[in-house]
């Protein structure tokens, strides 16, 4: 049995596709399931003001999460990309 070490690029690769990308993708879909949550909680509550406020809120920390889970996922493939091009 023979051991291979691994080039800076494969570590990075494996990294990136083994760690990096699913985290990312599970943090879009907390995102993404907390604004829709906000928006039902919003709809649903519309006689109960502090539940509409609530739902707003739900609804404002998804757009953020997924405004900050769009500039990481762009800043991983620069990265990734310019580390290709060395």
């Amino acid at each position: 049995m023979v051991a291979y070490a691994k080039t800076i690029d494969e570590v990075i690769a494996i990294v990136t596709t083994e760690i990096l990308q699913p985290i990312v993708l599970l943090l879009f879909a907390l995102a993404t399931i907390l604004f829709f949550w906000g928006v039902v909680e919003f709809l649903i509550n519309r006689d109960n003001e502090e539940e509409r406020d609530k739902g707003k809120r739900h609804m404002l920390w998804g757009i953020v999460g997924l405004v900050i889970m769009f500039s990481v996922n762009g800043i991983l493939w620069v990265l990734i990309h310019f580390a290709e091009n060395f």
